[in-house]
C-alpha cells in the first residue's frame, strides 16, 4: 500500500468522523425545529418525530412571543446580560492587569489562588445566605440584585482567562509605553486591553451564554413575572396538568437566537483567545 493511498484513507476517515460529529450536533437542533412546528394534536397522533406535520402550527411562535410573554423575558435577559458582560469583563481585566503587570501588587499568585477559590465553591451553598441578605436589603425582584451576584460568580473564570493571556504579552510593551509618557491606566486601556481582543471575545461569548441561560439564581432572586429571565420564564410554559410541547419548543428556539448572534459576531477570536489563556 502506497503512502499516498494511506494518506487518502486517513483523510477519508477523518472527514467521516467530522460528518458524524456534525450530524450528532445538528440532530437536537433539527429535532427542536420539527417539534416547534407541530400542534399539540400531532404529538398524540403517532406521527414520527422527524416527519413534517400536515399543517405547520405557526401559532406556536406567536403564542410563545405574546401569549407566553417571551418578548418580556427576552428583554429582561438582554438588560441583565448587556450590563453584566461588559462590566464584568472590565472588572476582570483590571484585576488580571494588576496581577500580571503591576510590580507593586504583592503576593499576586496568592491573590490569584484566592480568586480561583470562587470557582470551587458550588453555587447552591450560597442560595440561602443570598436570599436572607437580599430580603433584608430589598433586592429581591430587582435587576441590580441579579446583576450583582452574576458579577460575583463570574469573576473567577474571567480572571483565569485574562490573566493567562496577559502573561503572554511581553513586559517590554509596558516599558515602552511608560517611556512614551503613558501612565498605568493608559497602558491598560490603549496597549494591553486592545491586544487581549481574542481573550475578551472569548469571554463575551462564554459570559453571555452563561448569563443568558442561568436558571438557579434567577429562579431564587426573581419571582415577579414581569422581571423573569428566559430560563425562568420558559418554565411557565410547562402546565400543571399538561404541556404544549410545540409551544414550548418554539419558545426555546427563539431563546437561542441572541446567543447564536453573539457567537457569530465573536467566533473568529474564540479559539485564539482560549489558546492564549491555556498556554500561559
Amino acid at each position: 500500500m502506497t503512502a499516498t493511498k494511506i494518506k487518502y484513507q486517513k483523510k477519508t476517515v477523518f472527514y467521516l468522523i467530522l460528518i458524524l460529529f456534525t450530524v450528532i450536533w445538528i440532530a437536537p437542533v433539527f429535532t427542536l425545529i420539527m417539534l416547534s412546528i407541530k400542534s399539540n394534536k400531532d404529538f398524540y397522533s403517532g406521527i414520527s418525530l422527524f416527519a413534517f406535520p400536515s399543517k405547520i402550527a405557526w401559532k406556536n411562535f406567536s403564542n410563545a412571543l405574546f401569549k407566553g410573554r417571551l418578548l418580556i423575558y427576552m428583554k429582561n435577559d438582554l438588560i441583565i446580560s448587556c450590563l453584566k458582560v461588559p462590566i464584568g469583563i472590565l472588572i476582570e481585566a483590571l484585576a488580571a492587569f494588576a496581577l500580571t503587570r503591576l510590580d507593586d501588587v504583592k503576593h499576586s499568585t496568592g491573590w490569584f489562588v484566592f480568586f480561583l477559590i470562587g470557582m470551587m465553591l458550588p453555587m447552591q451553598i450560597a442560595l440561602v445566605p443570598i436570599n436572607i441578605i437580599y430580603n433584608r436589603l430589598h433586592l429581591i425582584n430587582t435587576y441590580f440584585g441579579l446583576f450583582y451576584v452574576y458579577i460575583g460568580f463570574g469573576i473567577s473564570y474571567g480572571i483565569l482567562v485574562l490573566r493567562g493571556f496577559f502573561k503572554g504579552i511581553p513586559k517590554e510593551m509596558d516599558e515602552a509605553a511608560y517611556m512614551e509618557g503613558c501612565n498605568k491606566w493608559q497602558t491598560f486601556l490603549y496597549i494591553i486591553f486592545p491586544i487581549a481582543k481574542p481573550a475578551v471575545a472569548t469571554l463575551v461569548i462564554t459570559d453571555f451564554l452563561a448569563t443568558w441561560n442561568e436558571y438557579l439564581l434567577a429562579s431564587v432572586i426573581i419571582n415577579d413575572n414581569a422581571k423573569k429571565t428566559i430560563p425562568v420564564g420558559l418554565m411557565t410554559f410547562v402546565g400543571e396538568h399538561g404541556t404544549d410541547y410545540g409551544y414550548l419548543c418554539a419558545g426555546v428556539l427563539f431563546s437561542v437566537i441572541p446567543v447564536l448572534v453573539v457567537y457569530l459576531i465573536f467566533q473568529k477570536n474564540f479559539v485564539s483567545g482560549m489558546a492564549g489563556a491555556v498556554k500561559s
